[in-house]
């Protein structure tokens, strides 16, 4: 399904239906009533087969719930353009057309191509908005640099049609090459308790193995994920999802998983201590000091390498802030893993709490492979990318 909202790149639009229609896609289509002012309902309607949806309750709807039927019947839902106003609405949850009711109708992959002015795309509530789409596991494909139609030169200029057709092109190219794999991921923080109020942990976000489970998914893998603490929601059905609080939690749901999993990509940020004895109560404020005594935490990764069996790929990850290299080498051989890859807190943009993430990947007899700074969707593409290369040889 293609949605067109009303901005100059709407033009492009047409192109786009052609190339997914050539291709053997069946395209419906949505459209705001301005996108409409830049580009045909004759057109639109001549190149998809179909009429176009424009209006929640028009008389020649098929179904009085037409954008409910519509993301029963369609696999994707690509919104190009994406201007401002149609992104402020899908994140703020606003339906008030026919474009805006059937995104948040739908289910399944979203794909957003945003075009607008460079001002407008650097504006902090647009940011604010595109960071929050990222993290629900939206698809952004641009915008790119260049000239646009207001005269400026920037970014904020919708990416070409064969452009986005190849996005959506390599999403279902790659939609089950992992067809049969089961696969455990482990994400975000544990919470080791101090009394029934406090307790130990870390700055984890958890968003790292969500993208992982969701690439995994998305490519056809039965996914198990392990997650401690987060307010991130799954978007894929083939993702079974785990809660726990503590490492000790994680441990035991780790041991339950793993003899099924062909493969597991351990993304955890799991407390290395606990607290040696939890307080039954709340300890109050009674003196200047206070002393807590840390025992160590099961080290899950360690037990999984001594358990691995010849059929299983394990995967671990590496947050360092010194001698990164050196530390990552000597965990990927110490706790026999398969790949570890590594992140390291002195590069800007990487590590906890923030969308985007620069990786190094090592593996056993083989030089370390360097990624860009990327969105964490992007990294666990090239994390599972690079799995792949490896499971499938064998």
């Amino acid at each position: 399904m293609v949605g067109i909202s009303g901005g100059i790149a709407a033009y492009k639009a047409p192109i786009l239906i052609r190339l997914l229609i050539k291709a053997g896609a069946e395209v419906k289509v949505v459209v705001t009533p301005n996108a409409l002012e830049f580009v045909t309902r004759v057109t639109l309607e001549t190149l998809s087969k179909h009429k176009i949806y424009d209006q929640v309750f028009g008389s020649v709807n098929d179904y009085s719930t037409e954008h409910v039927a519509l993301t029963d019947w369609a696999d994707a839902f690509v919104i190009a353009p994406a201007t401002a106003n149609i992104i402020g609405k899908y994140t703020s949850g606003i339906a008030d057309d026919a474009l805006s009711t059937s995104l948040l109708a739908f289910n399944k992959a979203v794909f957003i191509a945003p075009a607008m002015n460079c001002k407008m795309w650097n504006n902090f509530a647009v940011q604010k908005n595109m960071e929050y789409l990222r993290l629900q596991g939206v698809h952004v494909i641009g915008p790119a640099s260049g000239d646009l139609a207001c005269g400026y030169e920037g970014e904020g200029r919708m990416d070409e049609p064969e452009i986005i057709y190849q996005a959506l092109h390599d999403f279902f190219a790659q939609s089950q090459s992992l067809k049969g794999i089961k696969a455990m991921v482990t994400a975000g923080p544990t919470y080791e308790a101090i009394d029934p109020v406090r307790f130990i942990g870390n700055h984890s976000s958890g968003l790292m193995g969500f993208c992982i489970a969701e690439e995994l998914a998305s490519r056809g893998a039965n996914v198990t994920l392990i997650t401690g603490p987060t307010s991130l929601k799954t978007n894929h059905t083939e993702i079974k999802r785990i809660d726990i609080v503590s490492a000790q939690d994680m441990y035991d749901a780790c041991m339950n998983h793993f003899t099924e999993s062909k493969l597991c990509v351990m993304s955890a940020a799991v407390a290395d201590y606990k607290t040696a004895v939890v307080a039954p109560e709340k300890i109050k404020k009674k003196c200047s000091e206070f002393t807590l005594e840390l025992t160590p935490t099961q080290d899950i990764l360690k037990k999984l390498g001594e358990l691995k069996q010849h059929y299983q790929f394990l995967v671990g990850f590496a947050l360092e802030t010194e001698n990164e290299l050196v530390h990552a080498q000597d965990k990927l051989k110490r706790k026999n893993l398969d790949m570890i890859v590594l992140n390291s807190l002195k590069n800007p943009g990487a590590g906890f709490k923030v969308t985007t993430n620069c990786i190094t990947i090592l593996k056993p007899h083989a030089e370390p492979v360097n990624f860009d700074l990327k969105s964490k969707q992007e990294v666990a593409k090239d994390l599972v990318n690079e799995i792949e290369t490896q499971i499938t040889k064998e």
